[in-house]
């Protein structure tokens, strides 16, 4: 079965520094038909302006998963960690038994934009932990990149979930299938420009839910991204 979660559906913040849409239920949004997928529990589409940001604040059993599409985003936590996240970043945070932290935009000119996402861990009270790798657009362009694992393998961050995170650019003309098992479950995550997914045209926000057996036939309208989420 596919459903897919347009993106003009999806809930919506606006606090001046924060523009934030929401795929599934959170914060003051609650939405008793979208309260997550599966392990994946939040989507958020966050804009932050220049020189703002989120403050010190605490989660605890959270897989975190960050993804710039544009600009910057500075990351301090109570591990001691300090970074940068930009495109091609992928950051993996796991709250475990409880972190702090703080995401701000580094810069006094230009927004950042990028994708906040919560899964839920297979076991809780982990020791926190932290995780940044780099993917360029190269590794990503006409194929599925593994970013994200139970193992790490490829080369991939590691999170404590039976779930994987796949990344694709599709140039126009390009396409790829994806075959979904059975017993699995897969979200689909427009990030970038359009695609058509089994002959429909999917737009940069949003999402298609897929379960049971099903292949899919991603094919790219325009210079376009997407992630892709293999979930138990």
């Amino acid at each position: 079965m596919i459903n897919i979660r347009r993106s003009d559906e999806r809930g919506h913040t606006h606090i001046g520094w924060l523009d934030s849409y929401h795929t599934f239920s959170f914060g003051d949004y609650l939405d008793p038909d979208h309260h997550g997928f599966k392990s994946l529990r939040v989507i958020n589409q966050d804009k932050v302006e220049p020189g703002q940001g989120f403050g010190t604040h605490g989660h605890r059993d959270m897989e975190i998963v960050s993804y710039v599409l544009e600009g910057e985003l500075e990351h301090k936590d109570s591990l001691g960690t300090g970074s940068v996240i930009r495109p091609g970043d992928v950051q993996r945070m796991s709250a475990g038994t409880g972190v702090m932290h703080s995401e701000r935009n580094p810069s006094m000119i230009n927004p950042v934009r990028f994708l906040q996402i919560w899964i839920f861990p297979k076991k809780t009270g982990l020791k926190p932990s932290y995780e940044q790798k780099r993917f360029g657009d190269e590794q990503k362009r006409g194929k599925l990149l593994l970013v994200a694992s139970p193992d790490g393998q490829n080369g991939s961050v590691t999170i404590h979930q039976d779930a994987f995170i796949y990344c694709s650019i599709l140039e126009s003309g390009m396409s790829l299938t994806y075959s979904n098992d059975a017993d699995r479950s897969a979200w689909v995550q427009i990030t970038r420009g359009k695609i058509l997914l089994n002959g429909k045209e999917l737009e940069a926000g949003d999402g298609v839910a897929v379960t049971g057996r099903e292949t899919l036939v991603l094919e790219g309208k325009e210079n376009s991204e997407f992630l892709l989420f293999d979930l138990a």
